[in-house]
């Protein structure tokens, strides 16, 4: 049973009643992601979500950790381009420590100026860990290209330069102005009532005062570029995509559909003609982007700079073909079960039960019922999906991005056949 109710204070509470399971799973959600930064502030919202654990009035960064993980809890956070999340897991006897702990962290947290000198530090070794991952890197890149100049194309952890420069009393201006109830959405879902959470949270939050400042941003416009940037790696990660649809489109399920048939596991098509039939890469795969107000299409494959050229061709053929043809009907029946299959086998989790309705809420404003997505999939077409290829997968609009020893690769030459002239930026 599903139960929503703001407190008198704006903030939000939801609540998914699991009655035949023993864990719970809390989190704070707030809308404060990296899209919301200032350039100067540019990871910010990361910064705060190492801090929170560093310390409190009542606990210390020691403290924290030990407080859930002597329960057999789980507690940790994460930051993403609209909001943060800070969440536990345990079970249900220990849900007020859960939430006292949860509580503490976001309302209570010192930001000593050692602690912030220490994240710091911690925060660019992060960064520089992420250059040395170009898998991961990639899609950074990616996404600074297609959404070049908007906040939604900024890295997540910020730059060295932007970090560096990050005081306390930035860092406590942005906690003021952002961490506000109206702001603020506490979702749980497991062995708990709705009664009992609400309780709990005007409890703990009720008094949390304050109105979000969040800064307003534009929705972002897709530009169509390529990009080769020259790393010494061992193999050339090339990302191809192009604009898809925000998350509240009518059209979202059926993107997932399309993309599921495109490159979403290891019967689709990019997997089969690139890995199984030809083995000319070991990762590739594609996925959908989706946020407010702008979505992508992404697919992705890592492969030796010698068949960089060959796999770029292939994954361009692939996506022409659905554009022009279209899937088969056993396709889209195939993908149709394998997305309604994922869905409800993540139900048998009280994490990703509590993510799906935080999640929904602090994005859509709205719950969402697994019932209602079965309904949505089921209603996708084959007119939907030939639609929606036609759409995406226009050469013309594709943005490309390679990372690696670019230089020995003939990818400008193969990626000249759909988008010319070539803009290459090594």
């Amino acid at each position: 049973m599903f139960t929503k109710q703001v407190l008198p204070n704006g903030l939000t509470v939801v609540v998914e009643e699991i009655p035949y399971v023993r864990s719970v799973s809390v989190g704070v959600w707030v809308a404060a992601g990296s899209r919301y930064e200032s350039d100067e502030n540019a990871g910010i919202s990361h910064f705060l979500e190492h801090l929170f654990f560093k310390g409190t009035e009542r606990r210390t960064a020691k403290d924290i950790a030990e407080s859930i993980e002597g329960v057999g809890g789980q507690l940790n956070a994460f930051t993403a381009k609209e909001y943060a999340c800070y969440y536990a897991k345990v079970l249900d006897e220990h849900l007020p420590l859960a939430m006292d702990v949860l509580s503490d962290m976001i309302r209570h947290s010192k930001f000593a100026q050692a602690d912030i000198e220490k994240e710091r530090g911690v925060i660019l070794e992060e960064i520089r860990m992420y250059e040395d991952t170009p898998d991961e890197l990639v899609h950074d890149l990616f996404l600074q290209t297609v959404w070049e100049g908007h906040p939604l194309g900024r890295a997540i952890l910020g730059t060295e330069e932007s970090v560096g420069s990050l005081d306390r009393d930035r860092i406590v201006s942005y906690y003021q102005g952002m961490y506000c109830p109206n702001n603020v959405v506490v979702a749980a879902a497991g062995h708990v009532t709705a009664k009992e959470i609400i309780d709990m949270v005007a409890e703990a939050f009720g008094t949390m005062e304050g109105c979000s400042m969040r800064l307003p941003s534009m929705s972002p416009e897709a530009h169509s570029d390529i990009l080769l940037r020259a790393k010494a790696t061992e193999q050339v990660h090339l990302c191809m995509g192009s604009k898809a649809v925000p998350l509240d489109d009518d059209d979202y399920y059926a993107t997932q559909v399309l993309n599921t048939i495109t490159g979403g596991g290891s019967s689709s098509r990019l997997f089969q003609e690139i890995r199984e039939e030809r083995g000319l890469a070991y990762s590739v795969y594609s996925y959908i982007s989706a946020y407010k107000d702008a979505g992508l299409f992404t697919a992705y494959a890592g492969m030796s700079p010698d068949q960089a050229a060959a796999v770029t061709e292939l994954m361009m053929k692939v996506l022409s073909r659905l554009a022009d043809e279209g899937p088969t009907k056993e396709e889209l029946e195939r993908a149709r079960e394998q997305l309604k299959g994922g869905l409800m086998l993540g139900l048998e989790s009280t994490s990703n039960r509590m993510t799906r309705i935080g999640k929904n809420e602090i994005t859509l404003g709205r719950h969402i019922t697994p019932d209602e997505i079965i309904d949505k999939v089921n209603a996708v077409t084959l007119q939907d999906i030939n639609r929606l290829a036609a759409h995406f997968f226009r050469p013309s609009a594709f943005t490309f991005v390679g990372l690696g020893p670019v230089d020995r690769t003939g990818l400008a030459g193969v990626i000249g056949q759909w988008r010319k002239p070539v803009i290459s930026k090594v």
